[in-house]
């Protein structure tokens, strides 16, 4: 299952079928549950957290109510009022609505969402874990040069290098392109033909073709250093003498590792003579002569060290995972301006407990000589370690690590099952899309917060407010349909908050929940709306001797007032006149403005149970609310030098 022929002729043995297949068993991590993102776990505590009020109130003001003996349908429906006015129901649509906003944005900047709820976790990340060939480099590998065991030039490593290269029948892959690109003008390359393939798979790390040419039978085995130099017992002098390995094996380990310091990517080449009439097989990679090095590059992106500060300088830690060795990774590393990287290998990773890679993986910077099925472990770790993470991939075997992440990001020329893992697909191959796609997700996740704010520091003042009038008051403060109509007007401006401004503050960190600080606005803002409702009470009680219909339309007014403009305070951590609304919120909070003021004297009067005012009271409000709008400036400048 998932598997392709490309060319020759062979015969399968088919050990598993369906899900049991490696490909089945990707599928099958993609069908279960995408797991929950930091966001969606946001959303669902403060769901929790305002049922938890919202019920605790309810209860507590319809018993009260009963206790002093109101009507009980009456105390009911205020009741029942007053949880519909806690609740910022329109928060689903705010949501959705920024989303759409945010995903169009990020289209411009050739940035296509496949899933909404991924722009907030963009917003929110603040660590992005990409492949290094492709993204961090060109993605062009390169043949640099060809070397004897002492790191001198070889032709006949090239010879057979080239000779595996283009006899080995698998898919295409970006070293064999290189080494095949060189041009070869031996005898062997007209008049060579392969005659079986031990195919390369990341637990051998190699691979093995037998080729018949004019003057030999012979197996011929590139790979990774290590994994060539346990299969071979002798190596071959540059003057063509056959010598005993164990007195060269410290050289050419040394030799190795000054090519990988270097920033070159290098494999051994080894080889054995083959019987005429014998079919090499897996079993016979033993006893084999090391030939020599080969040794690749693939330069860094243009301009990635800058896109990589960018990324720094927005709170977003880069780790790249590689399947190149430590000594390659760890000189990438330095070309990109991180000296003191810290590296972590593959063999380190299999070796270590899930609570030792938490605490580790966070501090790392590059994990070298990895295997695509721990890519997966990285992330899942990463996140457990608290963190919201992205990561970036374009295989195959990238598709459970795509799932799992926060984002999940590949590239238009991906296969299609990671692109269809993904969450989000770049039609640019350059992380310079992501830092703009980055900036449009915190202010997606920016305007979102900002509706949190407003209608949980409002609607708690309101309602808490409300709540305790209607203990001492002979009569509703509101009646419910009057509660329902203040939190439809309120909620008009809000709905324009998707086209909002948003503070450079805003966008210098990652974004992420806070119920705590949630909590604390709630209270401190919603505490000062009562104050300041508690004095438009006595205005209208001591000062108006306001009956039942004067003091609801009086509250009301003062009520939806206060809550309009109070938005153009909390949107912000600036001072109001420093950070100034976006045009249509300024639009509708001017409308809503106008129109409350109009209600008392239009024919919804009546229908809602409203009188005229005194141009008194309005004197009176105007004072009481350009006091609330002060204060709340005070108390947002104390509130967030605290917060700091």
């Amino acid at each position: 299952m998932g598997s392709s022929v490309v060319s020759g002729i062979g015969k399968a043995l088919i050990v598993t079928t369906g899900q049991q297949t490696e490909f089945g068993k990707i599928s099958d991590k993609l069908s279960l549950r995408i797991p929950e993102t930091d966001f969606e776990k946001g959303i669902r505590k403060f769901g929790y957290m305002l049922m938890e009020i919202t019920l605790l109130l309810v209860l507590v003001i319809f018993a009260v109510n009963v206790l002093l003996h109101k009507p009980a349908l009456d105390s009911f429906l205020f009741s029942l009022a007053l949880a519909v006015g806690l609740t910022p129901q329109l928060l689903p649509a705010i949501i959705s609505v920024n989303l759409s906003v945010g995903a169009r944005s990020m289209a411009s900047q050739k940035v296509i969402v496949k899933r909404l709820s991924a722009i907030e976790n963009f917003g929110s990340m603040n660590i992005l874990c990409s492949d290094k060939t492709g993204t961090i480099t060109e993605g062009k590998v390169t043949l640099k040069e060809t070397l004897d065991f002492e790191g001198v030039h070889s032709d006949k490593v090239f010879k057979y290098a080239w000779l595996n290269a283009s006899c080995q029948q698998g898919f295409v892959n970006p070293i064999d392109k290189a080494i095949c690109s060189v041009h070869y003008e031996g005898n062997e390359a007209k008049d060579f033909s392969a005659i079986t393939e031990v195919p390369y798979d990341f637990v051998r790390k190699r691979l093995t073709v037998q080729v018949k040419i004019p003057a030999a039978n012979i197996a011929i085995t590139k790979g990774a250093v290590r994994q060539v130099l346990d299969i071979c017992n002798r190596i071959e002098t540059s003057a063509g003498i056959l010598a005993d390995i164990g007195d060269h094996k410290e050289a050419i380990l040394a030799q190795y590792q000054l090519l990988s310091d270097s920033g070159l990517r290098t494999l051994g080449v080894s080889y054995k003579e083959v019987g005429p009439d014998q079919i090499f097989t897996r079993e016979n990679e033993h006893d084999m002569v090391f030939l020599g090095f080969i040794t690749l590059f693939d330069p860094p992106r243009a301009g990635m060290s800058e896109t990589i500060q960018k990324l720094q300088h927005l709170g977003v830690r880069l780790k790249i995972i590689t399947g190149d060795n430590a000594p390659v990774a760890r000189n990438l590393a330095k070309q990109l301006g991180l000296s003191s990287a810290q590296v972590l290998t593959g063999q380190e990773i299999r070796n270590m407990s899930s609570a030792a890679l938490r605490h580790k993986a966070p501090l790392t910077h590059i994990f070298a000589e990895v295997e695509p099925s721990q890519k997966e472990r990285i992330i899942s770790v990463l996140k457990k370690a608290g963190n919201v993470v992205g990561f970036m991939g374009d295989g195959i075997n990238d598709a459970p690590a795509l799932h799992t992440a926060d984002v999940g990001i590949s590239v238009n020329s991906a296969v299609d099952v990671a692109k269809e893992a993904a969450d989000i697909v770049l039609l640019d191959q350059d992380l310079n899309v992501l830092c703009d796609g980055i900036i449009e997700g915190r202010k997606t996740f920016t305007n979102t917060m900002k509706y949190i704010f407003m209608a949980t520091s409002a609607n708690f003042g309101n309602m808490f407010s409300m709540a305790g009038a209607s203990l001492f008051l002979p009569f509703l403060p509101l009646l419910p349909k009057q509660i329902l109509l203040t939190n439809l007007l309120t909620d008009f401006p809000e709905m324009t908050i998707s086209s909002d401004k948003v503070d450079d503050i805003n966008l210098k960190t990652p974004q992420r929940w806070n119920l705590g600080f949630i909590k604390r606005f709630m209270i401190v803002f919603g505490l000062l709306s009562s104050v300041f409702d508690y004095l438009t009470f006595a205005v209208l009680i001591f000062i108006l001797h306001a009956n039942q219909r004067v003091f609801q339309t009086g509250w009301f007014t003062e009520s939806v007032v206060s809550a309009v403009l109070i938005v153009l305070v909390v949107r912000t951590r600036l001072s109001f006149f420093k950070s100034l609304p976006g045009k249509y919120l300024s639009i509708t909070t001017i409308a809503i403005l106008l129109l409350v003021l109009m209600i008392p004297y239009s024919p919804l009067a009546s229908i809602f149970g409203f009188v005229t005012l005194s141009w008194k009271y309005y004197m009176l409000m105007l004072a009481t609310v350009t006091a609330y709008i002060l204060s709340a400036e005070l108390a947002k400048r104390w509130f967030y030098k605290k917060i700091k």
